[in-house]
């Protein structure tokens, strides 16, 4: 495992972040491993293979995934060891403030994540979703407000326009407020559309990635069939995956990365983290787990470099979703 700086800030992560979409999920998804009594074995193996990197949000599973977090590996590491990044903006009940960035909304949130967590602070405490009913100036001051009172040490954002984000380093600098070190967005070898303007203004500004779905949602594992199906719960059951990525440039490119892959005596999976890993303002892909093995794949794909050749080969099928402008 390698580690690193997130973004120009003085946070030091795991080059692999363990994602907690799953936590919860039992029953609820086909592929959905993650329960209170399986989690521990998940949590050691990943923090043995030296991920000290995990992210979860309020809304995944409706608080589930905090929880069983905070009633399983915050019970096995010294809190300090471990980074811990959530999210706050969708709704999490029918309550008319319990949703949003909005200061009510934020300052409720934040105290009922840290129970869920059992954990007195969170590293890294990221806006899931733009509110567009609250004004950016509302909720940067929020955000800033409660890194001061020590509950989060830094802030971040998630998928949004690239222009909203810049609005908030933006105003965070004229401001003094506390700074966004870290953007989650979906960012894979099939899905590139956010190198257009949010990726370039991340490394611009400083602010690592920590993009979500870097295997398409299990499809850069090239183990499904083109036909539909494949050697995996997730690729058998998974609609969204296919609707989203199963066009012929999309085959294209996981057939150069089996090329790739067997070149350098890697996985599929393990060259697609590496051709992420290789870009200037990446800061740790979030992966998902639905084996043990998995874990210790993704930890060994930090130690993989492409060369200029294969990043050139992987990235030369790929058609934009809309045609870029101009």
């Amino acid at each position: 495992m390698k580690y690193g700086p997130l973004g120009r800030s003085g946070l030091i992560v795991s080059r692999i972040c363990l994602g907690g979409n799953s936590w919860g999920a039992k029953g609820r998804r086909g592929w959905g491993k993650f329960d209170e009594a399986e989690a521990p074995a998940y949590f050691r193996r990943a923090l043995d293979v030296g991920i000290t990197f995990f992210d979860t949000a309020d809304a995944y599973n409706f608080g589930r995934s905090e929880e069983i977090m905070g009633a399983t590996l915050m019970k096995m590491v010294r809190r300090d060891d471990v980074v811990i990044s959530t999210k706050v903006g969708i709704r999490m009940s029918d309550g008319q403030n319990d949703v949003g960035t909005g200061r009510k909304h934020l300052m409720s949130a934040v105290d009922a994540q840290l129970k869920r967590l059992q954990t007195d602070y969170i590293d890294v405490y990221q806006v899931h979703r733009l509110d567009p009913h609250t004004p950016i100036e509302e909720t940067m001051y929020s955000l800033d407000q409660i890194v001061r009172s020590g509950k989060v040490r830094y802030i971040g954002g998630s998928t949004m326009p690239a222009y909203k984000f810049a609005q908030m380093i933006m105003l965070a600098d004229w401001k003094g407020y506390a700074r966004p070190i870290a953007m989650q967005n979906l960012y894979n070898l099939v899905q590139r559309e956010e190198e257009r303007e949010m990726n370039r203004l991340c490394h611009e500004q400083g602010v690592g990635l920590i993009p979500y779905s870097p295997l398409a949602r299990g499809f850069l594992a090239a183990n499904r069939a083109k036909d539909g199906g494949g050697a995996t719960e997730r690729a058998k059951n998974d609609t969204v995956v296919k609707a989203g990525t199963y066009r012929d440039s999309d085959w294209e490119i996981v057939d150069r990365l089996k090329t790739v892959a067997a070149g350098k005596n890697v996985s599929p999976a393990q060259a697609a983290l590496a051709w992420l890993l290789g870009k200037s303002y990446m800061g740790a892909p979030i992966i998902g787990a639905t084996s043990l093995d998995q874990l210790t794949s993704a930890a060994q794909a930090t130690e993989v470099t492409l060369s200029a050749e294969d990043n050139a080969l992987l990235e030369q099928p790929y058609q934009f979703r809309v045609p870029p402008e101009g």
